[in-house]
């Protein structure tokens, strides 16, 4: 997304107009700029600090010389530069495209037909590389640009010449982390070549793949551990006994790609062969949604103010007052509907008439998001999103229950300025089906807000339907921070993120079990959950001067028999397992036969019968650290608790009250906000309930501005006795806003 200039930002360079901000880095800053002949780029400006270092002007005049060279329509070319001027700068050609990591993060993983064209046209831009002598050194999703015609490779700031000494300190890894090459991640650079880009290439693809890094997530060192040591994650592509054979052949060249002998992998001219019966780029390479996001993108990000002004051979006209004849006159900033029209029509032409040229045709660039009017008052209505009839459908009966129960407590107050209703949408714990679900909701222009869905991978699938509709999305169980660090505006979490989970385990066992030396597994079955908990222990370790004792597993291990037996050689006093229920069931088995007596901690994914039931006795005594209460147990939810058992003839379920308070939430600040028994629109509603403070019956709701992260961050107990849990309250002085998860848990681990 484009973001406004700010104060100190110049307004031009090197002869282009800058007209937004596009990104900021370490190095400097990316403007959106326009040359004097109109063509827009991406302009580079480097921070004048770096520029006064020898060094630093030495790799970036490399920079501007590794990037001329490079001839690929698949390429982002130079457009001009300026290494040696006062502010060095550089432009290439502008793309008003996301990059593949946005728009998986946003719309999942391509298709196979997808994924084979981007490898096709990716392995052309590294052939060209490789023949200007220089090895990309790091090709990843935020790399690659998606444009209608083809993808863009682009930022060639750490790229050299093969066999050429890379200006860098003796063993440094230079690169990203989870998409580097076993040579790369151990610092051989002696062994840098082009066999370095096919690895990258082949994590990069099994990444828009599956929407998952092959080699996991979490802390940088132990990413590079898994790159050298591990086999690749591939499940999901191919392995179809020939059902769909263009799978299998994909997931066997990636395997190739991905072989840690560099002479073992293929050129990307075998690459592109291979791959050479993926779909044209004029036949539609990428599925329908991505074009329309790309579309929508590209519309919000020209859609500029002040582009119109600077049109060429405008004539003038002393009542325009765009077209001020007074030289003395400010420029307006404010551009009129009808000149964004026009100039979104001409940008998105001129943009390598891509966008005009794919399936919708001139319908992309004019696609409309219907009326926004309001519905008529009787359809107002709370909705919730759930898993009603898959494996998580008790969590998601649970989240309609307490909803509803809300809704009709609302609904019977005599003081209400409207009614409400309940809408529903199933997902059934599918993340393709979690879309449709969400646009359902969306559709319905009386829902309001919704809580839900009920686990990460359906937020995955559905955030970007709700964000594009700027619906609420009250977040009771899913805790995954993927969604913090970008600039959603729908998303609000209603719960502690996984990371303060982990962050709260290490509390209980270094403050409450004055451990010494606790063993830390993280089960890859279930990242990116399990090493988001295992970065908060670490980080938590780490700020107690702790010791601790890490392992990671590949995923899909049913025996977890010899890792546990090497942490209990090291001498491990406790045991922290960061995974699923299955697999704390081998942890469990295995720590009982050695007879191992101290404490044993896992999080909410092991509180259910698969691990209760399948460890049996083993499990006895097992610590679990939660995000939820068990409001039975609770004095605050006794009356929740009477109501609910009223209308519902049973116990509350687990996230029930999380639920309702969620409900509350938002019916409380709809109450506030409602003006002549009407409610405020979706957008509004947003805003209020970030800046909300409420009172909910587990806990205070508030929140961060910014990225709609809960700011209370309390953690839960239960332990395991007689094959059920019980609840055993907060964890003591486990509030990691006033410890290590205060800092920015999307930096962690990067």
């Amino acid at each position: 997304m484009t973001e406004p200039l700010l104060p100190g930002d110049p307004s031009a360079i090197g002869g282009h107009r800058l007209l937004g901000r596009l990104g900021a880095g370490g190095m400097g800053v990316v403007y959106l700029g326009r040359s004097a002949a109109g063509a827009l780029a991406a302009v580079k400006v480097v921070l004048p600090e770096l520029a006064d270092e020898p060094d630093f002007r030495a790799r970036f005049r490399r920079e501007v010389e590794a990037a001329r060279r490079v001839v690929s329509p698949w390429a982002a070319p130079v457009t001009g530069a300026g290494p040696d001027e006062p502010t060095p700068w550089l432009a290439t050609e502008f793309v008003p495209g996301p990059s593949l990591g946005e728009e998986v993060r946003r719309s999942g993983p391509l298709p196979t037909h997808s994924v084979r064209a981007l490898g096709r046209m990716l392995a052309a831009a590294l052939r060209a590389v490789h023949a200007a002598g220089l090895v990309h050194r790091d090709v990843k999703p935020a790399n690659v640009l998606l444009a209608v015609d083809g993808p863009r490779l682009i930022d060639f700031g750490i790229a050299r010449s093969a066999g050429r000494t890379a200006l860098t300190a003796t063993g440094l890894v230079a690169g990203t982390p989870g998409f580097l090459s076993p040579e790369q991640a151990e610092a051989r650079t002696g062994q840098l070549g082009p066999p370095s880009d096919v690895f990258s290439l082949g994590c990069l693809l099994a990444y828009a793949s599956t929407g998952r890094a092959p080699f996991g997530e979490g802390a940088a060192e132990a990413m590079l551990y898994r790159t050298v040591h591990d086999e690749p994650d591939l499940a999901g592509i191919g392995g179809t006994g020939g059902a769909d054979p263009d799978a299998d052949a994909l997931r066997a060249l990636l395997t190739e790609c991905l072989a840690k002998d560099p002479a073992a992998r293929p050129a990307p001219e075998q690459i592109e062969s291979r791959l050479a019966g993926a779909d044209e780029p004029g036949g539609g390479w990428l599925p329908d949604h991505v074009v329309r996001d790309i579309a929508d993108r590209s519309a919000r990000m020209l859609a500029l103010p002040g582009i119109e002004a600077t049109l060429a051979d405008r004539p003038t006209d002393p009542t325009d007052p765009a077209n001020p004849t007074d030289p003395t006159a400010p420029t307006s900033t404010a551009v009129p509907a009808a000149g964004v029209a026009s100039r979104r029509r001409f940008l998105l032409l001129g943009s390598g008439g891509a966008l005009l040229a794919a399936g919708g045709g001139a319908a992309l660039w004019a696609w409309s998001r219907g009326d926004d009017s309001p519905p008529d008052a009787d359809r107002w209505a709370l909705g919730v999103h759930a898993d009603l009839s898959g494996p998580g459908k008790s969590d998601g009966r649970a989240h309609e229950q307490g909803v509803r129960l809300a809704v009709e407590q609302y609904n019977a107050r005599r003081d209400k300025p409207f009614p409400l209703d309940l809408r529903t949408a199933d997902d059934g714990g599918s993340e393709r089906r979690a879309r449709s679900a969400a646009q359902r909701l969306v559709q319905d222009r009386g829902v309001l807000a919704v809580v839900g869905p009920t686990s990460d991978a359906c937020v995955d699938g559905a955030v970007g339907t709700y964000e594009e509709a700027l619906l609420p999305m009250l977040l009771v169980k899913p805790g995954a921070f993927r969604l913090v660090g970008r600039r959603y505006r729908a998303p609000l979490h209603c719960r502690p993120l996984v990371y303060a989970l982990g962050f709260g385990l290490a509390i209980q066992l270094t403050r409450q079990e004055k451990v010494s030396y606790p063993g830390l597994l993280q089960d890859r079955t279930t990242d990116p959950v399990a090493w988001e908990i295992t970065q908060g222990v670490a980080d938590a370790m780490r700020k107690e001067k702790t010791r601790f004792h890490p392992r990671v597993v590949p995923a899909g291990l049913d025996d977890l028999g010899p890792q546990v037996g090497e942490m209990l050689r090291a001498k491990v006093d406790s045991f922290v397992y960061a995974g699923h229920a299955e697999g704390a069931v081998s942890v469990a088995r295995k720590l009982a036969d050695a007879g191992f007596d101290g404490p044993r901690l896992g999080t909410e994914e092991l509180a259910d019968a698969a691990f209760l039931d399948g460890a049996g006795e083993a499990a006895e005594g097992w610590l679990l650290g939660t995000s939820y209460v068990d409001p039975e147990r609770l004095p605050e939810a006794a009356e929740f608790v009477r109501a609910f058992r009223r209308r519902f003839d049973a116990s509350p379920g687990r996230y029930a009250v999380e639920a309702y308070d969620a409900a509350n939430l938002a019916i409380d600040r709809l109450v506030r906000a409602a003006r002549d028994g009407r409610p405020p629109e979706r957008a509004r509603l947003a805003e209020l309930l970030r800046a909300a403070e409420f009172r909910g019956v587990t806990k205070p709701l508030s929140f961060n501005r910014d990225n709609g992260r809960y700011e209370g961050e309390l953690c839960y107990r239960h332990r395991v006795e007689n094959s059920k849990l019980r609840f055993l309250g907060p964890v003591p002085g486990g509030d990691p806003a006033k410890g290590p998860a205060n800092d920015d848990p999307t930096k962690a681990g990067r």
